[in-house]
């Protein structure tokens, strides 16, 4: 019989005004990957910030038995001289830093007080060996890409002699081959160094490939555990215990009223900012109509987001070309402010860096993108400022006791809707989605879904950037697909397939598809 390595014990935790735990059950046994599923705000992540002592001993009820022994851990540091390294879904890793650097950062190889430079290097270039990563570890972190620094955190949590590995949402930023590698690197590390592991993921198709045992929590409390081994896992399955009730349509239906052009860029060209001479969104021309949803699939990287950013005032880029037309007429933005006053929302995929002033209010989040809506003379109306922003929170089903509630205090997913609020407030007609649904759970999305076809029933337009293919092919009427700057390739709903997108993809990256 598996031993037992952790066992959490009824955990309950409150924050002011919300009980984010209640009475929490955990399990895991030595050598298996365990996955936490849940929805947003359903306790996930402040389970794991108890376990790993991100909240300390005395600041929640209950007990939690690590390899036979109770712990009280009062700070991160004690749980990691157990073994227990936690890697957030932001990823903790300074920029400027070498990857060695960064790997024994607070862990540092040193004798006498004086680091041993010869040790580090060498023992990150043997860690990185065993999670597969080819690259010198002088390399800056800014110079590697998000699938890489994901590999170069586990092996920091290595260097640290983990036993129990947790992650959370480890995949939401990767591409499905980064994923995939991820994902059969935790199956080999369990394999062959006996690592435990505890997953928090929204994909449920990753959860079902690689977890042994799920833990299910809804609304703060464990709900059950499903096991492999019983033949107990299965997408619909997971999704029942997360929501309560089958969901039968992971796409709402939605019959699609197509009207005139909306938007129309010609021969876009973008450069990048810093490196001037390289060229990042390549002669693109791309059309979006009234009532429709257009979505722009490919690899990350391909200019995507780059693409959407710099048609929105020129948030991003250089030496921009091209032309915009909105409703048959050309103009120049070249400013945000100017793109909003136009009609354009841009949805960021980076809601923290970009999206959210995280230390400031669901109130003051929502209508900072248009606070002309509620002020009158240079000067906000409060009552009505508080009354737009919580119709959009009931409207989104955002999580908190109140608006005046601090976004940074909220799950990823109900920051995720505070976004969509943001800009739904701002009453745009062409609303650019950067990854809208990424770090949400299966019932959020649904609800974004439903969204999205509300707007476009409205004669809104849409256009959607999204790595998730099913997403695509389950919400879009048309696709562009782009690669290294350019669009090679355009299919209907109707032609749209993963097959078809992926085969795009990889003929141009060959450079079967000419320029």
């Amino acid at each position: 019989m598996a031993k037992t390595l952790l066992e959490m014990r009824s955990i309950t935790k409150e924050f002011p005004g919300v009980k984010a735990l209640s009475n929490v059950n955990l399990v895991v046994e030595e050598g298996e990957i365990h996955a936490i599923c849940g929805e947003n705000g359903a306790g996930k992540s402040t389970l794991m910030k108890v376990l790993s002592g991100i909240h300390p001993y005395g600041s929640y009820e209950g007990q939690i038995i690590y390899d036979g022994k109770e712990c009280r851990h009062q700070t991160i540091k004690d749980s990691e001289k157990l073994g227990i390294v936690i890697i957030h879904q932001e990823l903790a890793l300074v920029p400027y830093l070498s990857i060695a650097e960064n790997m024994f950062l607070g862990n540092e190889r040193a004798r006498r007080g004086v680091i041993d430079w010869d040790e580090t290097y060498a023992r990150a270039a043997q860690y990185l060996q065993v999670v597969g990563l080819h690259e010198n570890p002088n390399t800056l972190i800014k110079d590697i890409g998000v699938g890489k620094q994901q590999l170069v955190e586990i092996a920091k949590a290595l260097a640290k002699d983990v036993r129990l590995l947790i992650l959370d949402e480890p995949t939401s930023s990767l591409n499905e081959q980064d994923a995939q590698n991820l994902l059969d690197l935790l199956l080999r590390l369990r394999k062959e160094k006996n690592i435990t592991s505890i997953i928090i993921s929204h994909k449920l198709n990753e959860i079902a490939y690689v977890a042994d045992k799920i833990t299910i929590i809804r609304d703060g409390s464990t709900i059950e555990t499903l096991d492999k081994n019983a033949g107990e896992i299965s997408e619909p399955r997971i999704i029942k215990g997360m929501v309560g009730r089958d969901l039968t349509n992971r796409f709402p239906p939605r019959q699609p009223k197509v009207g005139e052009v909306s938007m129309e860029v010609k021969n876009w060209t973008v450069y990048h900012p810093l490196y001037t001479e390289r060229k990042v969104v390549d002669d693109v021309s791309i059309t979006l109509r009234k009532g429709e949803v257009v979505g722009v699939a490919g690899l990350i990287g391909a200019g995507r987001t780059e693409l959407c950013k710099s048609v929105f005032g020129r948030a991003y880029g250089t030496k921009i070309s091209g032309q915009l037309l909105i409703d048959g007429k050309e103009v120049y933005l070249s400013s945000v402010s100017e793109a909003i006053q136009a009609g354009l929302a841009y949805i960021t995929e980076d809601r923290k860096g970009d999206g959210l002033v995280l230390s400031d209010s669901i109130k003051h989040n929502t209508t900072l993108a248009r606070l002309d809506f509620v002020s009158e003379r240079g000067v906000v109306d409060v009552d009505k400022e508080y009354q737009a922003a919580d119709e959009y929170k009931k409207k989104l089903g955002v999580k908190a006791p109140s608006v005046e509630q601090v976004v940074g205090n909220l799950s990823g997913g109900n920051q995720q809707k505070v976004l969509i609020g943001k800009w739904m407030f701002a009453q745009p007609d062409i609303m650019m989605l950067d990854e809208p649904t990424r770090g949400i759970d299966v019932n959020a999305k649904y609800e974004i879904y439903c969204i999205i076809n509300d707007l476009v029933a409205q004669g809104k337009s849409v256009l959607m950037v999204s790595s998730e293919l099913p997403e695509i092919l389950g919400m879009c009427d048309r696709t562009y697909v782009m690669c290294e700057g350019r669009i090679v390739g355009e299919f209907t709903r109707e032609e749209a397939t993963q097959e078809k997108i992926m085969d795009r993809i990889m003929q141009a990256s060959k450079g079967e598809i000419g320029k």
